[in-house]
């Protein structure tokens, strides 16, 4: 199967969740088993043979996309949460995103300091979720090898914004 099975599966939804937004809709390539695989081979390719402790997966389809992105890279996950989800202490990182203002945490001890990590979500916007993840690594001292996007959104600009030394991988560019 081709990468090119998967990103036809994806549909678009026009006032989602708010109107002038397109949502870019991945549950049909989750639910298409070749698709999915297909999917986070694309995801993971450029990491192979790299060293990665963990994987940071941004909630919540970064989630679904994640887990087994970590598992075909011989890694953990680590799940970068919405205010409130997490127990214990927690850092926080506030950011803007198209439609309002949002935050992600992760547990202070999550990882140790010097793990190498991989950033990995489900679309690159305007680039405030990647941001706030970036901001959450920094917190728990670890070193990012990487960013793995499925889709980035390229009219919106998003990978400009991009303030790591690490590379940033996009499966498909819309």
């Amino acid at each position: 199967m081709t990468n090119s099975h998967w990103t036809r599966l994806i549909r678009d939804v026009p006032g989602f969740p708010k109107p002038g937004i397109v949502f870019k809709d991945i549950m049909p390539v989750l639910a298409d088993a070749a698709a999915f695989d297909d999917a986070i081979e694309a995801l993971a390719a450029p990491w192979h043979g790299i060293r990665i402790d963990a994987v940071l997966a941004m909630e919540a389809r970064g989630f679904l996309l994640g887990t087994p992105l970590a598992r075909a890279l011989g890694a953990g996950i680590v799940p970068l949460r919405k205010p409130g989800k997490l127990p214990g202490r927690v850092f926080t990182q506030a950011y803007a995103l198209e439609y309002g203002e949002d935050a992600l945490q992760v547990q202070a001890d999550a990882l140790p300091p010097g793990a190498r990590v991989l950033l990995a979500d489900d679309v690159l916007a305007t680039g405030g979720t990647l941001l706030a993840a970036h901001g959450l690594a920094k917190q728990l001292q670890v070193e990012v090898v990487g960013v793995s996007m499925l889709i980035e959104l390229g009219f919106l600009n998003g990978r400009a914004r991009w303030d790591g030394d690490a590379p940033l991988h996009a499966a498909l560019v819309i």
